[in-house]
This record gives C-alpha cells, structure tokens and sequence, in this order.
C-alpha cells in the first residue's frame, strides 16, 4: 500500500553540512505553513488508506504538539503500520513524546551525525551525547522504541578515533535503526560551497579526504554488523525486522504521496513535485491553486537499476531488462563490482563504495 511523506521544512538554525529545502522562517510563515499543510491534507481525495507516514524536515519535532496532531488526524488512519517523526537531539520532552504516540507516531528518527563534541560544534549542532542518551530514555518510557540514529562520515576535523567514538556510542544506546550519510559536498549547504571554493569557513579545510570518508563508512559497516545491525540499503542499516518501511517504498518504486514544500511524489507511472520554498507553498494554498510544479513521467526501466540496486537485496531484472543492459552488467560482474545469482543482480562489497559510478552505467546504456 502506499506511503505519505509531510515536509515540514522549518528550523531553529541551519546546520553548515545541510543541503535540504529547510531554513529558519518567521512563527508566522510556520503557522500559516501549518494551515496550508493541514488543507493541503484534507482536500486531498484519498483512493486508498495510507500504510506509512513520514515527517520529515526541517524539524518536525519543533512542532507544537497540537499542530502536530492536526496534521496526522488529516491523514487516514488504518493505523499506519509505521508512522516516523525526525527529531533534532534536545527538542524531546516527555510531555511531547506521549502526544506524538497519542498523534500515531511508533518511530523516531534522531539526527545525531555525530557524538564527538567538537564535530557538533563545527557544525552547529546544540546537542551532546548525554542529550541523545536522555531522549532516548524518555522515548522509550512512553513506549517508543523504534528508533534510528543518524551519522555523517566526513565532517570537519572527524578522525578514525572520533569516528570510533561515535560508534562506541551507537553499541551503547543500541539503536535498532542506524542511518550512516557520507558527508555530500555541493552548492546546497555553507559547508560545501566553502569546501568548493576552497574557503576557511565552516572548519573547510579539516573535512577529510575521500579514502578516509570511505574507510569511515567501511569501518560502519563492520562494528554495526557486529552489533547485529546489518546493511539493507547503502546508507542504512537495522536488526531484523526493524528496517524502514517508509523508505523501502522509495527503493522498490512503491508509490508514495507527498504533502508540503517541496515534497514528492510517485503513483508508479508519474512522479510530480511541490514548489520548493514553504512561502511560495503558502501563497498557492491559500489562493487555491494546486502547489504542483512539475510533473514527469517515470522511467521505470532506468530507475529500477539505479533506485533498487541501492538495497544489498539487489534486483531481479525481467529478461528484457537483462537484454537491455547485458553489457554493462557482464562488463561489471567481470570487474567485481556487481554480483549475479541466477535472476538476481545487486552490487558487491566493493561495488557500494563505487554505486554512482555503477548507477552511470545504467542511465547512460
């Protein structure tokens, strides 16, 4: 069954690693954002009742606890097998916990990135590990306990000794859901328009190489395996049982329907998105017009290969798609980078590492 996604793009200060549509806005633009997200929501004519939910921002864990229960009480309720809200360190209460589970929210998901306090402070981050330790805590007395910690390999100053550290402190939370992001440098954020104009802000020059970003991500991969927390996608890993439904839909071209500023969507044919900045989704809302910018026709041959080679299950390509593309998987298998095991293909150890790579070939065949 299908999917939700509701952008809440609104945040109390803009990370330096961040290329997201999130920013700090006015109260009053987040109030009036909220309105239009709840009439976007409500106006919509639901064919179908949706199996999973996702809030995603921004900081939607910011959120009044009554807003947030009016923007889930628009969304037709089953219950939803997996309902996610993200959450920024130090934004948890226990008062706010018990209405986001009242609300149907079951998974948080933590944007911790680091637990070294000096990768925090480049980054302008406002938490500390303590910080993660206690919303933990607070989460799980209410009773949730379907959590995902975040990481970033590559951020300013980080060392295989911080990078360990971090990972000291994911074995001692035990998480059942960890998200491990190589740092991504373009335009988009402070941080990475620093880094390409060679620039001294943002700890700039301290972000490390791309052989220790990946030495970082293979050495995630190892302890989090040790801890039973396996690799299903390439930058994501849970214990059985506890991998995100949600973003499952994203890799197996699901559909999915997306609410709010910039937000996407996909019925399995077409993919369509909203405007981007959350005033322009305001000024569409409130005068009646649809907040549809842009609409394509989803190349599903091409995006099977490049979307669902991401998850370590691999694919099973029809035998048209084995003849569409015989040169590039031969040429690959040969090279180490892809795997076939009868109908399946999904990439190698070493081929994760080189995925964009390896996804070029099938856009470019």
């Amino acid at each position: 069954m299908p999917g939700v996604y509701i952008s809440y793009p609104f945040c109390a200060q803009k990370c330096t690693y961040c290329n997201f549509a999130s920013g700090v806005f006015s109260r009053d633009l987040e109030h009036a954002y909220a309105d239009a997200l709840v009439r976007e929501i409500s106006e919509y004519q639901w064919e179908w009742q949706p199996e999973t939910v996702y809030i995603g921002g921004g900081t939607p864990s910011q959120l009044e606890p009554a807003v947030l229960a009016r923007i889930c009480a628009a969304v037709p309720r089953l219950p939803w097998k997996e309902a996610t809200l993200e959450a920024a360190p130090g934004t948890i209460s226990a008062e706010k916990v018990a209405a986001w589970a009242e609300a149907g929210i079951n998974r948080v998901s933590l944007g911790v990135q680091s637990f070294s306090s000096r990768e925090l402070a480049r980054t302008g981050r406002k938490h500390n590990a303590e910080v993660v330790a206690r919303d933990i805590e607070i989460l799980a007395s209410v009773g949730i306990t379907n959590i995902s910690l975040d990481l970033i390999a590559g951020l300013p100053g980080q060392t295989v000794a911080s990078w360990r550290e971090s990972l000291d402190w994911i074995k001692r939370l035990n998480p059942p859901h960890v998200s491990v992001y190589m740092l991504e440098i373009d335009e988009d954020s402070r941080l990475g328009s620093e880094v390409l104009l060679n620039g001294k802000r943002y700890g700039a020059p301290e972000v490390p190489s791309d052989d220790a970003i990946t030495e970082f991500y293979e050495i995630a991969v190892e302890e989090l395996a040790r801890m039973g927390v396996r690799r299903y996608e390439i930058s994501n890993f849970a214990r059985p049982g506890f991998e995100s439904l949600h973003n499952l839909k994203y890799w197996r071209l699901s559909p999915y329907l997306g609410f709010g500023a910039d937000a996407h969507s996909f019925n399995g044919e077409w993919r369509w998105q909203n405007v981007e900045g959350p005033d322009d989704y305001v000024s569409c809302i409130q005068g009646g017009r649809s907040p549809r910018c842009a609409t394509t026709r989803a190349n599903l041959l091409e995006e099977k290969f490049f979307v669902g080679l991401r998850l370590m299950e691999g694919i099973r390509p029809e035998p048209s798609e084995w003849s569409r593309f015989r040169e590039p998987i031969q040429r690959l298998v040969a090279e180490g980078w892809l795997e076939q095991n009868g109908s399946l293909l999904r990439l190698t150890n070493r081929g994760v590492l080189i995925s964009n790579e390896i996804f070029g070939e099938f856009l470019a065949a």
